[in-house]
């Protein structure tokens, strides 16, 4: 199961039935859940935790230390949810002290080749970062969120639950759940009703999704007073209380 030019540091907790491939490097204060398949030429970094049955190709780069000038060294870590998948030359840093100390990948997340997460980024589950996406420090993806090919995302943006962000976007604000978003500096247009309906929302809550998005971006309004038009004509189903919600804890400001 481990290839013997494989270097694998005698601290390094190994599970059960996990793959280790030709030349790879494993460093000590790793950790590999079972089933895991790690490819040829791959470089594990101290402090990281894989979840079990992942497949990590090979050239990957996971848990260096975070290109930020004010890293000293410090003890941070890198966490990686069970069944996910890293594909070739994808590197993953390290959080920080000044940060959360925590750079995390939920489960079942698919980041495509050449993809980079920088330090304390938190990505929830079923996430796709596809070719080349970069995500700069701080950044927070929900679930079931699709990020583009080629597309940059500054420090500290949040991405909502179940959007979607189109290829060769630059992405400076928060971008709300629910919404289809692209362009340099990336705009929205529209609901991801494609995927939304492929994930199976109810009827009743894409109508309510729409007439939500509506009256947020389509009429003129205020943030605020859409957002009490939203509280006072919308029915208040779950996937609108977490739209608000989204909208209300914005720091960097809401794409529009």
């Amino acid at each position: 199961m481990i290839h013997e030019t494989a270097i694998i540091h005698p601290k390094a907790e190994i599970g059960s039935n996990v793959k280790i491939g030709p030349y790879s490097i494993i460093s000590e204060h790793v950790q590999v859940g079972s089933g895991t398949v790690i490819g040829p030429h791959v470089i594990i970094d101290p402090y990281v935790s894989i979840g079990p049955d992942c497949n990590i190709y090979q050239f990957a780069a996971i848990g260096a230390p975070p290109q930020s000038v004010k890293f000293e060294g410090e003890e941070t870590y890198v966490k990686i949810g069970r069944g996910s998948i890293i594909r070739e030359f994808v590197t993953i840093h390290r959080g920080t002290a000044f940060g959360e100390g925590l750079t995390e990948i939920g489960e079942e997340n698919f980041l495509m080749a050449y993809t980079h997460v920088a330090h304390d980024c938190r990505l929830g589950r079923n996430v796709v970062l596809a070719n080349n996406a970069s995500l700069a420090g701080h950044i927070t993806i929900g679930n079931h969120a699709t990020i583009g090919g080629l597309v940059g995302i500054h420090q500290f943006v949040r991405i909502g639950d179940f959007a979607f962000v189109g290829g060769k976007s630059a992405v400076v604000k928060d971008v709300p759940p629910y919404v289809i978003a692209s362009g340099d500096r990336a705009v929205l247009h529209g609901l991801n009703s494609v995927g939304l309906k492929r994930q199976g929302f109810s009827q009743n809550s894409l109508a309510a999704l729409k007439k939500t998005y509506r009256i947020l971006f389509r009429i003129g309004l205020t943030l605020n007073e859409a957002i009490e038009r939203v509280l006072a004509e919308v029915d208040q189903v779950p996937e609108v209380v977490n739209f608000i919600n989204f909208i209300k804890n914005s720091e960097r400001g809401v794409t529009r």
